[in-house]
């Protein structure tokens, strides 16, 4: 591995600060991705439905989608193994076939191309539901199709939507042609599980219900699972949303080379049933087995669902924050405060449950568990009674890392959170230590809106969780993985040598198109458009492969300023039991960019003063041809 992190040789552009909007990968999924959804949300937008009334439905229609992508192909698995046969002839598949290869049976009437080809008028067509009343219309069709699925899993009975009445039938039919897309069989790849979540993910910013707590941002829940590394044994979510937790999980699972359903036991607690709903399509799309309550009995405040208390190798949650007014003594009653109960008022409420929360994902785990959940930020310093609960807490040595991350990470929350990690099972020398790390400054830009950590920058935070563990050997993998994607190890010279390239393809993209014919113009800027967007998904890997390389270099924990530090219990005393990253990190030296500000300045009024005078020309010209045409 040696000069993986080689440094810069010849003329150095570090001074420079090199201003590249994140770029994700450009593949055809995002662009099909993208194609669905403004397909769908422009009929949306043609009728008189809400985002909040549309949500659920067109979920239901990718859920269906999936499911006929997933029978199609299991059934060519069946046919092409030896069928018994009666009389002569083979005998047709059953839905017994089905079950033994953990998919769903689909009736005739509830498979997606027999709904894609009714004829328009299906009132004239004569059939009948499955209770052998007369439908007439699609949405009733449909209807009936969610309820022929339903009768096949028990995971999802009571789950699928069924008001597609709502939908015109030409409006419900352009719906199902949407997501009648050849490229929605590929089930090996999850393409359909990928575009499940990007339609959660716009819908949730759209409908911000209950904040969006339905739905968490998929950096995030990485970022758990990344750190808990659940491999197998019993996980829980109790405030499970549309389930992110356990297909980010089944993810992980499934690139260790293991099969989810067979490693890991997956319980969830939802009490809003919407999201359940959603929770429960979501892993079945994604092929995953589980059981989620849902209603008052699975509100997490007063109940263990299903018994959980001590028996979790891992708990994963993104709580609401904050919550008032929770009955303190149906709280206590099921046992799970092992550090105490929080402030509680006269009234018997207990005015701030994040404590709560806290408590009850402590008391879940076994003796070797592990917690990783989202939280309020001021929750890592409020004082009173929870310094004391802190403390209790921090005692025990089981608090492992945390991480502050920064705002606009949610789609309805500005404020920044904090994820807290707990291990059960730490390993001795780290028993008394905890890891801070503060990311508030560590992001990719979206939009004006809303922040992300990239791909890579995921890596990245957690290859520092890998080397204050004492795991350097998955930290050099990373460094391969970086070299392979740029084709040399040498990552800061590469990153400078982008950095020349893009600027070069700047001004040739600006003369090309100066050059081009009107009518190919368009065509000329779309395909250096694209050239730059390779480049600069290019440049923003190298930038992440010499931010990891400059402060670990070749694989060894350190404290870096700003940053991270791994403090010692003594240390979290002396302040008072804080578990907040920046009373450890420090503050980052503010790094000189090399640029001379009044000169800056300069080049920037002469820039606007030539806008400016273009500008000008350009209203005279307009204001001539006006009057050219007698206007």
């Amino acid at each position: 591995m040696r000069g993986v992190c080689a440094p810069r040789s010849g003329p150095s552009l570090s001074g420079a600060r090199y201003a590249v909007k994140g770029v994700r990968t450009t593949v055809n999924i995002k662009k099909l991705e993208n194609e669905l959804w403004e397909s769908a949300d422009l009929l949306r937008a043609g009728s008189k439905l809400t985002s909040n009334q549309y949500c659920m439905p067109v979920m239901g229609l990718i859920f269906l989608r999936y499911a006929f992508s997933r029978f199609k192909r299991t059934e060519q698995e069946i046919l092409k193994s030896s069928r018994p046969e009666r009389g002569g002839r083979v005998m047709p598949v059953e839905a017994s076939d089905f079950a033994s290869k953990s998919a769903i049976f689909l009736p005739r009437e509830a498979q997606y191309e027999y709904l894609v080809n009714l004829p328009s008028n299906v009132a004239s067509s004569g059939l009948v539901n499955r209770a052998g009343h007369a439908m007439n219309s699609l949405g009733e069709a449909v209807n009936n199709a969610m309820e022929l699925v339903e009768a096949q899993s028990e995971q999802l009975a009571g789950v699928l939507p069924k008001e597609y009445t709502i939908f015109t039938d030409e409006l419900l039919a352009d719906l199902l042609r949407i997501f009648n897309n050849s490229a929605l069989d590929d089930v090996k790849g999850d393409v359909i599980g990928r575009i499940y979540e990007y339609f959660l993910n716009k819908f949730a910013k759209n409908i911000a219900q209950d904040d969006g707590v339905f739905f968490t941002p998929k950096p995030l829940v990485k970022m758990i699972v990344n750190v808990l590394e659940p491999t197998s044994g019993i996980l829980l979510d109790p405030a499970c949303g549309s389930g992110g937790m356990f297909v980010q999980t089944g993810d992980f699972v499934s690139a260790a080379g293991r099969e989810a359903n067979s490693a890991m036991t997956l319980y969830g607690q939802e009490k809003v049933e919407y999201n359940a709903k959603l929770c429960l399509m979501n892993m079945a799309v994604h092929g995953l087995n589980g059981l989620i309550k849902s209603g008052d009995e699975a509100n997490t405040f007063y109940h263990d669902a299903h018994g959980l208390k001590g028996k979790c190798d891992y708990v994963m949650a993104n709580p609401p924050f904050n919550v008032d007014k929770v009955n303190a003594d149906a709280a206590i009653s099921e046992g799970r405060l092992p550090f105490g109960t929080p402030a509680i008022n006269k009234a018997r409420e207990i005015n701030n449950a994040n404590y709560l929360w806290i408590s009850y994902f402590y008391a879940y785990l076994n003796d070797h568990g592990r917690a990783g959940f989202v939280m309020s930020s001021s929750t890592t310093d409020s004082a009173r009674r929870d310094r004391e609960i802190r403390a209790a807490l921090v005692e025990t040595g089981h608090v492992d890392v945390m991480i502050s991350v920064g705002s606009n990470f949610f789609y309805a929350k500005s404020l920044p959170c904090s994820l807290w990690f707990f291990d059960k099972g730490k390993r001795p020398e780290l028993r008394n230590t905890v890891l801070f790390l503060d990311a508030r400054n560590y992001y990719t830009v979206v939009d004006r809106t809303l922040n992300e950590w990239s791909e890579w920058q995921l890596k990245n935070l957690t290859a520092i969780v890998w080397l204050y563990r004492g795991e350097q050997e998955k930290y050099r993998a990373l460094l391969r993985e970086y070299e392979l994607a740029l084709g040399t190890p040498a990552f800061a010279r590469r990153m400078d040598q982008l950095a020349l390239e893009m600027a070069d393809l700047r001004s040739e993209a600006k003369e090309a198109v100066e050059k081009a014919a009107r009518r190919e113009k368009k065509k000329v800027r779309a395909e250096y458009d694209r050239r730059m967007a390779e480049l600069e998904e290019a440049f923003v890997t190298a930038r992440e492969a010499v931010w990891l390389c400059e402060k670990f270099g070749e694989g060894e924990y350190r404290d870096v300023l700003g940053l991270c530090r791994a403090a010692g219990l003594e240390e979290i005393r002396e302040k008072n039991y804080s578990l907040t990253p920046g009373a450890y990190v420090g503050v980052a030296p503010v790094e000189d960019d090399g640029v001379d500000f009044a000169q800056r300045m300069g080049e920037i009024y002469r820039e606007l003063l030539t806008l400016q005078a273009e500008s000008n020309e350009l209203m005279e010209r307009i204001s001539q041809n006006m009057k050219e045409i007698g206007l």
